[in-house]
C-alpha cells in the first residue's frame, strides 16, 4: 500500500485488531461509555459521582474525541486525519499543555450510537486503527500521554477545564515518559519443538516407553497415558521457565515492564504458542541494544522454535503514572 496510513496498518494491524478486541471488552460495559463521553472524560479522573452524560444530538452537531497530550512546546503532528475522516486532527491548549482532537458528529459518537457502533466490530477496528494511527505519530514527534478510546468531551471548554485541573498530574506523567520509549516483546514457540524438548528432559521417560511393549493392551494404554501426562507437564514447566527468562532479561534492560495475557491467534494472526507478550519502557539510546537483546534471545531458544516479535515504539499505555492512559 503506498499511502502511509495503508503502510502503518500493514505493519501494525495485528496489534491493533488485539487492542481493539481487549478494549472493546472494557468499553461496551454502559457504566464506561457513559463515563467516556461524559463532561469529564473517564480516562483522566475518577469522578465522585457518574458524570453527566452527552445527550442525543440531532445531526450536524459535534464534539470532541481526544488523543493524547504533550507538552505545550511540543512539535506537533501535522495533516492528521481524525476517527472522523471528515475531521482533522486539530490542537486544544490550556494548562501548559496541547490535546490532539477531532470533530466527532454526535449521530455516530453521541451516547447511544456509539453503544450500538461499539458492538459492531468493523467500525470498532476502523476507529481503534484511526485511533492508534494519530497517537503513532504523536510519538514519533515527541512525548505524548495517551488517552483511552472513547475519551470524548462536549466541548472546547469542558477540555480546556479538564486540562487545567490535571495540568500538574500531566507534567508528571510527560516528565516520566520523556526520552523513554514503549516496545512490544512477543515471544512465540512451535508447539511440537517444545514438546520434543520437554520428553528430552524428561526423566526415565525411555524406560516408561519400553515398558509398554511388556504390558497387556489395557496396561500399555495406561502406561503410554502416563508418558503423555508427564511430557505435558514438563512441556508446562518449560514454557513457564522459558518465558520467565525472557522476561526476566528484557527487563533488567528496561526502565519498567508489564506482562499482558497472550492475544487471541485467530485476530492476531500470530502462529506458533505465545509464552509471552510483555511491554516495556525503555530509554531512548538503549533501543538499539534492545534488538540486539531480542536477537541474542531469539538464537538462545532456537531449539523450541523460538521467535520474539519486537515491535514499536508504541503510544505508552502501559506506563503512564496514575492510569491516565489506556491499558490495552
Amino acid at each position: 500500500m503506498a499511502d502511509p496510513l495503508g503502510r502503518w496498518a500493514a505493519q501494525h494491524a495485528p496489534d491493533v485488531l488485539a487492542r481493539a478486541e481487549a478494549e472493546a471488552v472494557k468499553v461496551l460495559r454502559d457504566a464506561l461509555v457513559r463515563a467516556a463521553i461524559g463532561d469529564r472524560a473517564q480516562s483522566s479522573e475518577p469522578a465522585s459521582t457518574p458524570p453527566k452524560p452527552a445527550s442525543r444530538r440531532s445531526s450536524g452537531a459535534t464534539a470532541l474525541w481526544v488523543y493524547g497530550v504533550l507538552a505545550a512546546d511540543a512539535d506537533l503532528p501535522r495533516s492528521l486525519t481524525g476517527v472522523d475522516p471528515g475531521h482533522p486532527v486539530e490542537a486544544v491548549s490550556a494548562g501548559g499543555l496541547v490535546a490532539l482532537v477531532s470533530r466527532v458528529p454526535l449521530d455516530e459518537f453521541g451516547a447511544e450510537p456509539l453503544r450500538e457502533n461499539l458492538n459492531d466490530l468493523p467500525w470498532l477496528e476502523r476507529v481503534a486503527r484511526a485511533h492508534e494511527s494519530v497517537l503513532d505519530q504523536a510519538v514519533q514527534a515527541g512525548t505524548c500521554v495517551p488517552l483511552r478510546l472513547c475519551t470524548i468531551y462536549e466541548s472546547d471548554e469542558s477540555l480546556r477545564a479538564m486540562l487545567e485541573r490535571e495540568a500538574e498530574s500531566f507534567a508528571d506523567a510527560l516528565g516520566h515518559l520523556a526520552g523513554r520509549e514503549e516496545w512490544s516483546v512477543k515471544l512465540l514457540v512451535d508447539a511440537d519443538a517444545l514438546t520434543q524438548e520437554a520428553r528430552a528432559q524428561t526423566e526415565d521417560i525411555a524406560g516408561l516407553e519400553q515398558g509398554t511393549e511388556e504390558q497387556s493392551e489395557g496396561g500399555a494404554y495406561m502406561l503410554r497415558r502416563r508418558v503423555e501426562r508427564r511430557v505435558r507437564e514438563r512441556a508446562a514447566q518449560l514454557a513457564t521457565e522459558v518465558a520467565e527468562s525472557v522476561h526476566a532479561r528484557l527487563e533488567a534492560h528496561a526502565v519498567d515492564a508489564v506482562t499482558r495475557p497472550a492475544q487471541n491467534p485467530e485476530l492476531s494472526g500470530h502462529d506458533g504458542e505465545m509464552l509471552l507478550n510483555g511491554a516495556y519502557l525503555v530509554e531512548a539510546d538503549r533501543v538499539d541494544a534492545l534488538h540486539a537483546l531480542v536477537a541474542e534471545l531469539e538464537r538462545d531458544y532456537g531449539a523450541l522454535g523460538a521467535r520474539l516479535e519486537l515491535t514499536g515504539p508504541w503510544p505508552p499505555y502501559n506506563f503512564v503514572p496514575g492510569g491516565t492512559g489506556m491499558a490495552p
